[in-house]
């Protein structure tokens, strides 16, 4: 596994489809501004002005012809070189928390994993263009069924909004996905934390920020 430099305040958020990733979120962000300073909450792809024109591609409806493997790698690349530069680099400069929901273990997951990319090649990307890892990620694993049962409850519940390109691929494409994450836990177990997203959304939160408290007084 890729060993590159890792930030102090910066938590990235992984997992699949409807693991509860925006309450976990949300419940750091307020645990970590109780203590003052400043929280920047980001997401992946996206988190600056042109990475977002670059997820709109990404995850376009089919306007345009579907983006090559290779090509969505290198697009989510190209947003995160982006979303490092313009926002995650200058906030923790600043003194600032950073937590993004994905960051690169997602590519691993999905290009990789998924899409059956090769991991060295995603590597030398994230060496040449990103060059930090968070210093503490937080995996919701649950099954592929229940998650995409819940992400359909979700998308209902937005009117208007429906899965996107990615989100309409088929259970055997989340398998993969589930998989790589997992195993980019096993490999990774200082950084990487395994929390079990099948309870209620309450008590992974809750967990999540216990993490987080338990990870930095062990710092």
């Amino acid at each position: 596994m890729t060993t590159l430099p890792s930030h102090p305040r910066f938590v990235s958020l992984e997992g699949g489809e409807g693991a509860g990733k925006t309450t976990v979120l949300t419940a750091l962000r307020s645990a970590l501004a109780a203590e003052g300073g400043e929280v920047v909450c980001t997401r992946e792809p996206g988190g600056t002005p042109l990475a977002e024109r670059i997820r709109a591609l990404l995850l376009d409806d089919g306007s345009h012809e579907p983006p090559a493997a290779e090509t969505e790698l290198l697009l989510m690349f190209a947003a995160r070189a982006q979303h490092v530069r313009a926002t995650i680099l200058p906030a923790l400069e600043r003194g600032a928390w950073v937590i993004s929901d994905r960051f690169t273990d997602s590519s691993y997951a999905y290009q990789g994993g998924g899409r059956g990319l090769d991991a060295g090649f995603i590597a030398e990307l994230e060496r040449r263009t990103v060059g930090l890892q968070p210093g503490l990620t937080l995996l919701l694993d649950l099954g592929v069924g229940e998650g995409r049962a819940r992400a359909r409850d979700r998308d209902l519940a937005r009117a208007g909004d429906g899965p996107d390109r990615i989100e309409r691929e088929q259970d055997d494409f989340f398998q993969r996905v589930r998989a790589a994450f997992l195993a980019r836990a096993a490999g990774d177990p200082q950084r990487i934390r395994v929390l079990d997203a099948t309870r209620p959304a309450a008590a992974v939160a809750a967990e999540a920020v216990a993490q987080l408290r338990a990870w930095r007084a062990a710092r």
